[in-house]
């Protein structure tokens, strides 16, 4: 074999290879990877509030020996807080809602006539698709 023909040959071999090395190790990284793969299955439960708070409490008690009347005023603290954050939730749910609602209206001011039962019924798709997404969740 001619050297030019030769050193061709070991060039598309070379060329060949490297790629075979860097497909391998690209496809090992991926499979390996399941949250690079969306491979990772469902997303974990989340834990019950009531399990989080028990452990919550049991750590005072233990790591900084909080006594039954402190353990009483920390439940009653955490109390408070679950309902503050129930006030918040229901007011940026209730704020949310308003704003979407507020951008239909201004969405429908632009539409046609026929356009608006179809703009209409996508809001609903949406809207069921949230409430079935957000029941998952609370499974």
């Amino acid at each position: 074999m001619p050297k030019s023909r030769l050193s061709a040959f070991f060039s598309l071999l070379l060329v060949f290879l490297s790629g075979s090395l860097v497909g391998a190790f690209a496809y090992r990284l991926y499979a390996v990877n399941p949250v690079l793969t969306g491979i990772a299955g469902p997303a974990p439960k989340r834990p019950d509030p009531e399990e989080i708070r028990r452990r919550q409490v049991a750590e005072m008690r233990d790591r900084v020996k909080l006594d039954d009347r402190q353990v009483a005023e920390y439940n009653r603290i955490l109390d408070e807080m679950r309902d503050q954050f129930d006030q918040l939730h229901r007011k940026a749910n209730a704020e949310t809602q308003a704003l979407r609602d507020h951008v239909a209206e201004k969405v429908n001011a632009i539409l046609r006539e026929e356009q608006r039962p179809l703009y209409s019924q996508l809001r609903a798709e949406h809207a069921e698709r949230d409430r079935k997404r957000r029941q998952q969740q609370g499974k």
